[in-house]
């Protein structure tokens, strides 16, 4: 077979359904120049701009009002805070929360990734000797979200001895984010 270029508009197999093979072990397949990938994607990354103020010992929600990116609109910065990906798939969920407080008494921090309304991950940080006043905290997880219904949110908790406390938020340096980035394609 000789070599060229083959146009088409469109490729399938010729059932209809099952898998298409481009290429062999040890071959790479690249995009021209121009050409956008899907792959990766939904994915966003949103944060925090100002400092959000949380009560004492009481679970709140991240408001993680600023999108950094996001390629299909899956991000909700304004009213739930929420990532509901409309594609199906295995989703890399990542985020960073930066708690302060303006003594130095935390006695402890919790960070939770929701999915659906429900903790499906949890970290906490209780540093020893209750003189901490900023702990950054980050957390990861793989999860399927089902591309129509399913949702996921960030929460934090933090315990302290006096002061007031806060989700730190800045709009260039970005302590606090929540991202997130669909697994293959």
């Amino acid at each position: 077979m000789a070599n060229g270029t083959l146009k088409v508009s469109n490729i399938q197999t010729s059932s209809g359904s099952g898998t298409i093979t481009l290429g062999q072990s040890g071959e790479t397949l690249a995009l021209g120049s121009g050409v956008t990938s899907k792959f990766n994607q939904p994915a966003f990354e949103a944060h925090i701009t100002s400092n959000q103020t949380i009560d004492d010992n009481t679970i709140t929600k991240a408001q993680f009002d600023t999108k950094d990116f996001d390629t299909n609109n899956a991000y909700d910065n304004s009213t739930n805070y929420r990532f509901t990906p409309q594609v199906a798939g295995k989703y890399f969920i990542y985020a960073q929360l930066e708690l302060a407080c303006t003594s130095n008494q935390i006695e402890y921090v919790q960070f939770f990734i929701y999915k659906n309304g429900s903790i499906v991950r949890k970290f906490i940080e209780d540093p020893n000797d209750d003189t901490e006043k900023i702990l950054p905290l980050y957390n990861s997880m793989v999860l399927d979200l089902n591309g129509s219904t399913d949702y996921v949110e960030i929460f934090g908790r933090i315990a302290r001895g006096s002061g007031t406390c806060h989700f730190t938020g800045d709009a260039s340096e970005r302590p606090s984010f929540f991202g997130a980035y669909r697994l293959g394609a």
